[in-house]
């Protein structure tokens, strides 16, 4: 295909406002996705948890999360093939199910990663002023660090791109190379103890805590959806995205294996249950401190930090461009699609998420809410959930799509498979509601009631075409191989 029909075309309909064509590459794009991901903080923050109501059965979760993914993605690459748009989920639900579909989508959208955003910049600000504590012995308010890091990631985000990419980059390789020291040095520290694969048992699943050790896992790999979002900026987005998006799948689902069955190894797997529910802040650290030694211990706190800071950088360029699409399609205000004229990144969008997480985290966190067990406890829960209905959303409309186009050959890719993946985000979506009660640590009367802003969301969003004959999300679409 000619590398006219690579890049992106907008129809009149939707005007010419567009982000920078032909300006990220496979590792580009891999890199601000896996960094989305957070793998230092998702690892040191969230498989303590895991481990403590799953036992060493955490790593083959995240191998059975990670293929219930690559299943979504085997659909949903086919049809990217079609769609090239920076609108994501909702571009796709507009081509396969409609504009109403769409706008309903766009809503749930909208609320899912505003949430996971301000419960993830909780967290990060609770990790932030511990560290700064205990290095330097300034014990500033939690408010604070996330105030001032959400105004410095904003700005880079309002930036663009390139300025991203290098600062995500070297967080990310940080990250790696701490890890596969903390991984390696529990191995050769070891002494030759006999490396006990019980953590790969299948009869490791068969536990009480598995459908809540399903969705804190399943919150890791949110993040994925960034490899399509970037698509008008990729560059032959047909070979790159579908690149990009199977080798972050990949390099995830093996980073958190290794990572968690090194931790399973070091402690003992007749032991990890009980040591992590005694001390999820610091099972980790202390692992790392006793097969490694002190700096290891500092520098993982420390990339801890970093790590949050990438994703959140990560997650805001994402949703910036979610916001972007949205408003180009007319679903939102015509002045969020303004891009800067020096990057032509998505600077309004940028601003106004800043400033809307900005408002919602300051109006709790003054209120005196705690940012663990209230503000990411909550946001977090509510954006999971929203994310798993997306994805049952987009299964959907994939499959309608290609029985109504007949674009494509391949029953396995475009029949079998999405309807595969209808069923697993069906499964996951009764799993979470199911076990929202422990998503919550047992207290969410008050936060079940966040829940209804997905279906409010959805029937607000559903019904703006019937005021707003314009909406339109079709940006993008090419047939053809």
């Amino acid at each position: 295909m000619s590398k006219q029909t690579e890049q992106m075309v907008i129809p009149p309909s939707i005007g010419e406002v567009r982000l920078k064509s032909n300006s990220l590459g496979f590792i580009g794009i891999a890199f601000f996705v896996v960094s989305a991901a957070a793998p230092m903080a998702a690892f040191v923050g969230a498989s303590p948890v895991i481990f403590s109501i799953m036992g060493p059965g955490v790593p083959l979760v995240y191998i059975l999360v990670a293929a219930v993914i690559a299943v979504f993605a085997i659909g949903y690459l086919k049809m990217s093939r079609h769609v090239v748009s920076a609108g994501g989920f909702v571009a796709y639900i507009s081509r396969g199910l409609g504009r109403h579909a769409a706008t309903g989508a766009a809503g749930i959208v909208l609320v899912t990663y505003v949430a996971l955003q301000v419960g993830l910049w909780s967290q990060f600000g609770v990790f932030a002023a511990q560290l700064v504590d205990h290095l330097f012995g300034v014990d500033l308010p939690v408010w604070v660090w996330v105030l001032v890091f959400l105004i410095i990631t904003t700005a880079l985000t309002m930036r663009g791109v390139d300025l991203n990419l290098r600062v995500l980059g070297v967080l990310l390789i940080l990250e790696i190379a701490a890890v596969a020291v903390f991984v390696v040095g529990v191995v050769i520290g070891s002494g030759g103890k006999d490396p006990s694969l019980i953590s790969f048992a299948p009869s490791q699943l068969v536990q009480p805590g598995l459908g809540v050790a399903i969705l804190f896992v399943f919150a890791c790999f949110t993040t994925f959806e960034a490899t399509t979002v970037f698509s008008e900026e990729a560059r032959q987005p047909r070979k790159t995205i579908p690149r990009a998006l199977f080798a972050v799948i990949i390099f995830v689902g093996i980073f958190y294996t290794l990572a968690t069955w090194a931790v399973s190894y070091a402690v003992g797997p007749d032991k990890v249950q009980n040591a992590a529910a005694k001390d999820l802040a610091g099972i980790i650290f202390a692992v790392a401190r006793q097969y490694v030694g002190p700096w290891l211990d500092i520098t993982m706190q420390i990339l801890v930090v970093s790590s949050f800071i990438a994703m959140l950088i990560g997650v805001q360029n994402m949703f910036s461009r979610y916001v972007f699409a949205l408003s180009r399609g007319r679903a939102l205000p015509r002045q969020l699609s303004h891009v800067s004229k020096r990057s032509q990144a998505p600077s309004a969008a940028a601003l106004v998420n800043g400033l809307v997480i900005g408002i919602i985290l300051m109006v709790f966190l003054w209120a005196g809410a705690d940012p663990i067990t209230v503000v990411f406890a909550w946001f977090v829960a509510l954006g999971t959930v929203g994310f798993v209905v997306m994805m049952g959303f987009a299964s959907v409309a994939i499959i309608v799509f290609f029985v109504r186009e007949k674009l494509e050959r391949g029953f396995w890719t475009t029949r079998v498979a999405p309807i595969a993946a209808v069923i697993l985000m069906v499964t996951v979506l009764v799993i979470s509601l199911l076990n929202y009660d422990a998503l919550l640590f047992g207290d969410g009367a008050i936060a079940k009631l966040l829940l209804w802003a997905i279906p409010i969301a959805f029937v607000l969003g559903a019904i703006l075409p019937i005021f707003k004959k314009n909406v339109d999300f079709d940006t993008v679409t090419s047939a053809g191989s």
